[in-house]
């Protein structure tokens, strides 16, 4: 099997490796070991949810309801365990998980049965699934004094560690579902027929199902899978901050989906490689924790996330229109 870097991927690595070394040019403190340790333990739990986002995107479709999936099943999950007395984040991770694989579902439902944009619906999703968790469970924050010893335990726990300058810095075990999610994901696109199909309605739905795969059945897969990533997501997301907050997570899935768009994942479906996937979000977290370097408050993030994006975007449809137009050129050519 050969890994084969494209072009856009090329272009994002290359960002990435001009701009750490600018930042290390203006404050030489950047070039440090706790830096890039803190870069993972930020990014994984967007890295998490950009895969699940990556399959819907390929499937032509879009779902903003990830990071409303990602707090209501781990808050509920949570809820639920302080009732029963379960201590383990063990129990904590599955529990979220089917607490948010069953929102997906019916996001795929609504979307396949309403033949409504994926957008409007789950945007009104994100808001239903908010509204229900507050309406029903609760708002109230859990904060450290009141979780389970094991939440902490397994946010703060660390591969191995490295004494640093400022003394010694650990790999995060977040990293290992990190890993674990992207070669699923990887599996699921390149080595399944699920995958297949799911790329197959993104490019033409009407051919796919010429082809004999089934729509329904491919979006109950995509939904469920970005659904079982964001209760997977949320537990890391809450271990690590040793705290649930009932709004905490809410209004933070546009920065994922930058991330998916800035990898060179085409939002009208088809088209995305993993790799572009984490490097869009590896840039989008690189410029919120090299800030404090330049000497920039964090109200710039935004504004340097807008304009990575709007290139992103100009680059991949004069890609396309050049492809078209060689594409009208040869035909033109063969007649």
């Amino acid at each position: 099997m050969s890994f084969k870097i494209a072009r856009s991927e090329g272009i994002l690595l290359a960002i990435i490796a001009a701009y750490c070394a600018a930042v290390a040019v203006i404050n030489p403190a950047f070039l440090n070991i706790d830096t890039l340790f803190d870069l993972i333990r930020t990014s994984s739990r967007d890295l998490i949810l950009v895969m699940g986002l990556l399959l819907i995107m390929l499937s032509g479709g879009i779902d903003i309801s990830f990071m409303a999936m990602a707090l209501v099943g781990s808050y509920c999950a949570t809820w639920l365990m302080m009732k029963i007395g379960w201590q383990s984040a063990a129990v904590l991770i599955p529990c979220a998980m089917l607490i948010s694989t069953i929102m997906g579902l019916c996001n795929a439902c609504l979307v396949s049965w309403l033949k409504l944009p994926a957008f409007i619906i789950t945007l009104g999703t994100m808001n239903l699934f908010h509204g229900l968790m507050a309406t029903l469970v609760g708002t109230r924050t859990f904060g450290g004094g009141i979780l389970p010893p094991s939440f902490s335990a397994f946010g703060s726990a660390t591969l191995f560690e490295i004494e640093g300058e400022y003394g010694a810095v650990g790999l995060t075990v977040s990293i290992i579902p990190v890993i674990i999610v992207v070669v699923l994901t990887w599996f699921i696109i390149y080595k399944t027929m699920l995958g297949r199909g799911i790329v197959a309605i993104g490019n033409d739905e009407n051919s796919a199902i010429r082809l004999g795969f089934k729509p329904l059945y491919l979006r109950l897969f995509a939904y469920g899978y970005i659904g079982a990533l964001a209760g997977l997501a949320g537990s890391i997301y809450i271990c690590q901050v040793n705290a649930v907050y009932p709004d905490k997570m809410i209004g933070e899935e546009l920065m994922v989906v930058a991330g998916a768009v800035i990898g060179g994942t085409s939002i009208s479906g088809g088209k995305g490689k993993i790799f572009g996937a984490i490097l869009g979000v590896i840039i989008i977290y690189l410029l919120k924790s090299t800030l404090i370097f330049l000497g920039l408050s964090a109200s710039w993030n935004n504004f340097f996330v807008g304009i990575i994006l709007v290139l992103s975007l100009s680059f991949t449809a004069w890609q396309e229109k050049v492809r078209n137009d060689r594409h009208l050129l040869f035909k033109v050519e063969s007649r």
